[in-house]
């Protein structure tokens, strides 16, 4: 089922919705949570709670891109689970990569309607790069796969992908402050 149809059923309040993003989306679902959270209970209760939302949310919500709605939902169930399993004592390898790109994006904005049109923002940028670099960042920030993972996904060196990595974020800054978004 295509996700225009899905949205669809979600704004009709079909339950039925549900059961199609599980099946389409709920792999992803979880390899987006485990690569936030270690233990496998509490990657199926992110993945629980991001249907919910998900329920909650459409209507109001609109996305233009499902997929992309669900990951960022889950991602952000994900990392806040995290924060309460680990308080002061951060170990986890994608809480670097938070650190990584929190001189561009706020953390924890406090508007939705500016989350959303900061997300915008941000895939307008990526859109703009070239294919590598967005991938690359994607798996980064997104999926929050490890530099040496992502350098053995695309067959790059981990100094490449790290490169790739800083000059994309560096670009993502400038981007967003021309854009009138300013973190510092």
């Amino acid at each position: 089922m295509d996700d225009l149809s899905i949205i669809e059923m979600l704004q009709n309040r079909n339950e039925s919705a549900i059961g199609e993003i599980r099946s389409k989306y709920m792999k992803l679902c979880e390899y987006i949570a485990g690569n936030v959270l270690s233990l496998h209970e509490d990657v199926e209760e992110c993945v629980n709670s991001a249907c919910y939302e998900v329920w909650n949310s459409i209507p109001p919500a609109n996305p233009k891109d499902l997929k992309s709605y669900i990951c960022r939902i889950v991602r952000n169930i994900a990392i806040n689970r995290l924060e309460y399993n680990s308080a002061a004592k951060r170990d986890s390898r994608y809480t670097v990569s938070l650190e990584e790109i929190s001189d561009c994006v706020p953390a924890n904005p406090d508007d939705e309607v500016i989350l959303s049109d900061l997300a915008d923002t941000i895939s307008c940028f990526l859109r703009s790069q070239d294919e590598i670099h967005r991938r690359v960042f994607v798996r980064r920030y997104t999926y929050g796969d490890s530099v040496a993972e992502i350098a053995e996904r695309y067959s790059l060196n981990e100094k490449t992908v790290a490169t790739y990595l800083f000059r994309t974020r560096k670009k993502l800054k400038v981007f967003l402050k021309e854009e009138g978004y300013n973190y510092e």
